[in-house]
């Protein structure tokens, strides 16, 4: 039973077996809510639970895959402000992913925390570094954990039906009683060890891929290696290298060592490897770094994020750093403070005549410097909304100097006058202030005075006289020393795109309300990060290429001053005509049960495929209904879509669970750019509403892309 509880790979040390006989630690909400809670390590070695010291009652568990770090010491703003009564070698803080809360904790004593922050951080390095096979040991394990109400280590009939309904099966009593039976092959009535195991793989067989697999298997049972060739070849059109990339696969995903031996890819390692990233819809090589970083600026997508520091609402929301950390870990490169004047001469950041709370700019900073270059090491811009009186003004720059240092962009990359934009080659680890300025950057670097701009024989009086005014009236609000802080980021008004073009600067930037940004270019600006819904999932699927390094490369046409590109305007675009992209959404797999749904309520999923692009681009398909079926609905169903400009194009799937009386409950969802999708069979790996993987709920679908007939040779 061992095995099957525990993975291979963990050893279990002194610090994992104290975890297992639990530990009373304070759970900390607020300076206030201090609750004494006690923490256990199950026996799985992938689960905690903990529960009230009074009441004994479990009150929540979770999964060591579901967290992302630890922290030790007082690294979050609940365990700051307890600072004074609790050292900080008993505090440490579980960071989840996605937009759960992060867990504040305080030991006992400097030497229980250290047990908890060094087993957690041994469990987290396990569970991210488990190859698909051991991921899933890891589901049936889990599901184990969850069946086995009374903890004895074996699951009777009575278990195995409520694990079922927790699966989203809806099977009926007489073959849920076939396959216990066939795999109780000790025959106690229970299954144990193996046994579970033998059920599990019964209940997850895949008809579709097995049909599939025995397509290019002559004797049914084996893929040889020339039979795995073609099919790498046919269906999932690898044009380079085919042989070396099957060797590859039976290597990684075979589980037989004698198959592995012969060069051969069994019907379970030929599922591995549909299930795998090399079998995602994602083109892995476009998961890493992969596209030209030494161009301008401007000619990049920035993932950028609005009111950063707010992690709930707009409105009475709490103000957070941690806002800054989720955003900036996610690959966020453009981040939004709002300062204001705050008590003992502390510049403050919260959301302006709300009741948002609030916390010192200082904070933000120091946040900043710690996390900005963990995730990308592409430049950080910091959108300055300054609405602080002259001296809080000197205080803000103050703080930038001293808390950034180095990390400030505070002069032009080679000193002169800059005719683009650098790159974000060029400025990797640097942290870009975007703000307003007085006068030019020119100025800045003449050297500091007061003179007028020069005249040259295109300006008219009018202007120069205009340009003057607005200098003036920027030295009577602005700090010197904050503006000079400010370099390729200048915050200049929009006055329509004509302006723009004949006066434009490198280093002046304008910033649009969306309202008015779709207004002019019927398209959405910045985003607030903590707010999931499908504008933040399209946001997520762009930038989740290109090693979530925060920056895209436009297509060239947008890179093109002499583009004529309109995405309303069929006739200006470029091109041989629409691309045909056709779908077949063939089944999907164990989807989870809609979040506060009826206790055991099995959903009736559909699938919808949602295009985001130009408007002659837009468009939405969606599948039937499976009724009662969220563990393995079959579709079958093929979606077809025209592409006229693909490379803007972002292709998202969505699972609901059908309702005829109210609207559709959310299950999952995957979206990603057009330019990353792998033709061939492949697999969907769905994301929760906070973006966060759901393992193993996935879909799977058949991809083809026919490309227009290419102009005829006379």
């Amino acid at each position: 039973m061992a095995s099957l509880l525990c993975n291979a790979r963990i050893q279990l040390t002194d610090t994992l077996k104290q975890m297992q006989q639990g530990t009373l630690m304070r759970k900390v909400k607020s300076k206030s809510w201090k609750k004494q809670r006690y923490f256990k390590l199950q026996d799985d070695c992938m689960t905690i639970w903990y529960h009230s010291k009074r009441t004994g009652k479990t009150e929540s568990a979770f999964s060591i895959s579901d967290v992302e770090t630890v922290r030790e010491g007082h690294q979050s703003e609940v365990l700051q402000s307890l600072a004074e009564e609790f050292p900080p070698e008993r505090c440490f803080t579980i960071v989840f992913y996605g937009r759960r809360s992060n867990l504040d904790l305080i030991a006992g004593s400097a030497e229980e925390a250290q047990c908890w922050v060094q087993g957690l951080c041994q469990l987290i390095e396990v569970a991210t570094s488990m190859d698909q096979r051991e991921k899933i040991d890891q589901w049936i394990r889990d599901w184990f954990q969850k069946a086995d109400k009374n903890k004895d280590g074996r699951m009777n009939f009575k278990e195995v039906q409520r694990l079922l309904k927790m699966m989203n099966v809806d099977m009926n009593e007489d073959h849920a009683l076939r396959l216990f039976q066939a795999a109780d092959k000790s025959e106690s009535g229970t299954l144990e060890g193996e046994e579970f195991v033998l059920f599990y793989k019964a209940l997850t067989k895949r008809e579709e891929v097995l049909s599939l697999f025995q397509d290019f298997s002559e004797d049914g049972k084996k893929l040889t290696l020339l039979e795995l060739v073609d099919f790498l070849r046919q269906e999932q059109l690898e044009d380079e290298g085919t042989e070396e990339l099957a060797m590859e696969l039976i290597d990684k995903y075979e589980p037989s060592e004698t198959a592995r031996a012969r060069h051969v890819l069994s019907a379970d390692g030929f599922l591995m490897y549909l299930c795998s990233p090399e079998g995602s819809i994602f083109n892995p090589r476009h998961r890493v770094l992969w596209q030209d970083m030494s161009q301008p600026l401007c000619h990049y997508f920035i993932s950028s994020s609005h009111n950063t520091y707010l992690i709930e609402d707009q409105i009475r929301g709490q103000s957070s750093i941690e806002g800054y950390i989720r955003a900036l870990k996610r690959g966020c490169r453009c981040l939004e403070v709002d300062c204001w004047d705050g008590p003992n001469g502390e510049p403050m950041v919260y959301h302006g005549h709300t009741f948002t709370s609030k916390i010192p700019f200082r904070e933000v900073v120091s946040t900043l410097g710690k996390y900005a270059f963990k995730t990308s090491d592409y430049p950080v811009i910091l959108s300055l909304e300054n609405h602080c009186s002259m001296e809080q003004q000197e205080i803000l720059a103050q703080q930038l100097k001293a808390i950034l240092g180095e990390q400030l962009l505070t002069a032009t990359t080679d000193g002169r006058i800059p005719t683009q934009l650098p790159s974000p080659e060029e400025l990797k680890h640097k942290i870009l202030l975007k703000g307003k300025k007085i006068g030019r950057l020119e100025d800045m670097l003449d050297g500091p005075g007061d003179e007028a701009p020069d005249v040259s024989d295109d300006d008219n009086g009018a202007e120069v006289e205009e340009e003057k005014r607005r200098m003036k009236k920027d030295k009577e609000s602005l700090a010197q020393a904050l503006s000079d802080c400010v370099v390729y980021c200048k915050n200049v008004s929009f006055r329509g795109f004509q302006e723009a073009r004949s006066h434009s600067r490198p280093s002046e930037i304008s910033s649009l309300a969306e309202a008015k940004a779709r207004k002019l270019i019927r398209d959405a600006v910045a985003l607030n990060f903590q707010t999931a819904g499908m504008e933040m999932d399209l946001c997520d699927g762009l930038f989740s290429q290109n090693g979530c390094c925060g920056y895209v490369l436009k297509p060239p046409f947008l890179r093109d001053e002499e583009t004529l590109f309109n995405p309303s305007d069929p006739g200006s675009w470029e091109g041989p005509g629409p691309i045909t992209l056709t779908i077949q959404v063939i089944s999907g797999q164990q989807l989870p049960k809609v979040a506060n749904s009826k206790d055991g309520a099995i959903i009736d999923p559909l699938v919808r495929v949602e295009i985001h692009g130009v408007p002659a681009d837009q468009a939405r398909q969606e599948t039937k209904y499976i009724e009662n079926n969220g563990f393995n609905p079959r579709w079958d169903e093929t979606l077809q879509f025209q592409l006229h400009v693909p490379e803007l194009a972002l292709v998202r799937f969505v699972v609901e669970d059908y309702d005829k009386t109210s609207r559709n409950d959310f299950v999952g969802q995957f979206t990603l750019a057009f330019a990353n999708i792998k033709p061939g069979y492949r697999h969907i790996h769905l994301l929760s509403k906070d973006g966060t993987g759901i393992p193993p709920s996935s879909l799977f679908v058949h991809i083809r892309i026919t490309e227009p007939p290419g102009p005829e040779q006379d």
